[in-house]
């Protein structure tokens, strides 16, 4: 996801917003794997 900033308000921190995203998205694919890997392990050990 590419941001152009000459479009965009210029008060608004664009470095900023790009890196809270990329943060949000791997630690939304770190909770969708464990998750994933939780119900197998009780799936497993548990059933």
């Amino acid at each position: 996801m590419q941001i152009d900033p000459k479009e965009g308000h210029p008060a608004m921190d664009y470095a900023e917003h790009n890196r809270t995203y990329k943060l949000f998205t791997k630690l939304t694919v770190y909770t969708i794997v464990s998750v994933v890997a939780l119900m197998a392990f009780l799936y497993i050990f548990v059933v």
